[in-house]
């Protein structure tokens, strides 16, 4: 293996290990672009940008668009954009979560996306998201990631379910509760501190919802007192890491692939196309979006369907020249996609299956879960053969559902000429997937590409764009 790819693919996996959640994906974003010389602005404010200029901003804290404006931009131009999301299948913790039974402190979950959910039975399981504190008058974001395991769920065991080989579907809602603590444990604990509380009572604060242990650890993670915390959304995540693993290190094995390749790629892509060309002399502004909620449809004030797009870009352009900028813009919608696999091979059509290792994946449906037609999919051919990566080609078979992606949402609600493309892997939607290690150096050369060249092949597609 290419020294380059390896090394490509550890620094992703790093990426990967330090964000759990989509918060912690975006403030890994802001620092990137920061180092990178990128000026941070501020969606609530007026501001104004200049040719050449690198730009960047939030909303939520959970969704990220980064902007390059070329040196010789116009008012109408256009528009290189590539799009990802931030978010993945999770457990969160319910805005009351304190549960105890029959001996043991419980956290009450809820299920986020269409996660293949037994797969979060018998791991280490740990919590991270983000905590609202008080300080000084004001209200603070503070990111939290507890780092080794505070909660499991426990598989019934195969003496008390001798059918769980054969049929196993958990209850969303009573068998995916984990276990936090013991209440003798915990009472033990508490006569050490000469507590005379309860541990079923109710208090008032975040201790009211949340067991008191768990606000423990959150406040020693984050060195503040119980009264500072105004408020707080976490979800479970696997304190197992993520690695390169198989036995020529081909593969990667670890949560959250989808979509943390796309988002990582789409902000890696937009940073090397600086550096790989001349932004002085393009004439286009090239964007990076990276979502939240894809996973549950993107309808929230800052998922793909919300107007954030269209109002950023509204911002870049004078009121008579927005909807010839979109008339000349096109849009990369990068997620991952399906790779072949080997025991389940005939839920593939023959002529459609991705393999692993062999190349970034076009999408395409007909029935638009993919955004992807003739004249999008030759742009992204022409991208991809000035990186020098392979593409493959994927479509469903016509008796299995296709999922979809922030593709055809964007490309309905802008009017934007759009390509659906992803990253091969397995298991997607597990608590631990597997994706390919080649992908994170394919996919990132793919988009810089497009970022870089697509002044240039706009001009050869004009006559069908």
């Amino acid at each position: 293996m290419d020294s380059s790819i390896k090394e490509n693919a550890s620094k992703f996996l790093n990426f990967l290990n330090n964000n759990p959640t989509p918060y912690h994906v975006v403030e890994s974003a802001r620092q990137m672009l920061s180092q990178a010389g990128f000026q941070e602005l501020r969606i609530a404010e007026q501001w104004s940008v200049r040719n050449g200029g690198k730009y960047f901003l939030t909303k939520n804290e959970s969704t990220l668009m980064a902007f390059v404006v070329g040196g010789k931009y116009q008012s109408g131009n256009g528009f290189a954009v590539v799009g990802a999301h931030t978010d993945s299948p999770a457990l969160k913790v319910k805005l009351v979560s304190k549960k105890s039974k029959v001996g043991y402190l419980q956290v009450g979950v809820e299920c986020y996306g269409g996660g293949i959910w037994h797969t979060w039975f018998d791991r280490d399981l740990t919590v991270a998201g983000r905590v609202l504190l008080k300080q000084n008058d004001k209200v603070v974001q503070k990111l939290v990631h507890i780092k080794r395991p505070i909660l499991r769920i426990p598989n019934l065991a195969i003496h008390l379910n001798r059918e769980t080989n054969e049929k196993f579907s958990p209850n969303k809602e009573n068998h995916l509760v984990p276990i936090l603590a013991t209440v003798v444990q915990e009472q033990l604990l508490r006569d050490k501190k000469d507590a005379k509380v309860n541990p079923n009572e109710e208090s008032m604060g975040q201790v009211g919802k949340h067991h008191s242990l768990l606000i423990d650890l959150i406040k020693n993670e984050l060195n503040c007192s119980e009264e500072e915390i105004v408020d707080l959304e976490l979800v479970l995540a696997d304190t197992q890491p993520a690695v390169l693993g198989g036995a020529l290190e081909e593969f990667i094995f670890g949560g959250r692939l989808d979509n943390q390749v796309g988002a990582y790629c789409t902000i890696k892509g937009l940073m090397d196309s600086v550096d790989m060309s001349d932004i002085e002399n393009e004439s286009i502004v090239r964007m990076a979006c990276i979502y939240d909620h894809e996973e549950i449809g993107s309808e929230s004030a800052q998922g793909a369907a919300s107007s954030f797009t269209e109002h950023v870009m509204r911002r870049l352009n004078d009121s008579q020249s927005f909807e010839l900028a979109v008339a000349r813009s096109f849009m990369i919608s990068a997620d991952q996609a399906h790779a072949i696999h080997p025991n389940y091979s005939e839920l593939h059509e023959e002529n459609h299956r991705p393999s692993i290792n062999g190349g970034i994946v076009l999408k395409y449906n007909g029935n638009q879960r993919y955004a992807t037609n003739s004249v999008s999919a030759s742009i992204l051919r022409e991208s991809a053969r000035m990186a020098n990566v392979k593409v493959q080609d994927f479509m469903v078979k016509n008796d299995c559902p296709c999922g979809s992606t922030i593709g055809p949402i964007l490309a309905a609600k802008l009017g934007l000429t759009t390509v659906d493309i992803g990253a091969p892997q397995l298991s997607m939607h597990s608590i631990r997937e597997c994706g390919s290690t080649a992908s994170i150096t394919q996919m990132t050369n793919v988009l810089s590409s497009f970022f870089s060249n697509f002044t240039k092949i706009r001009k050869v597609f004009s006559n069908v764009l």
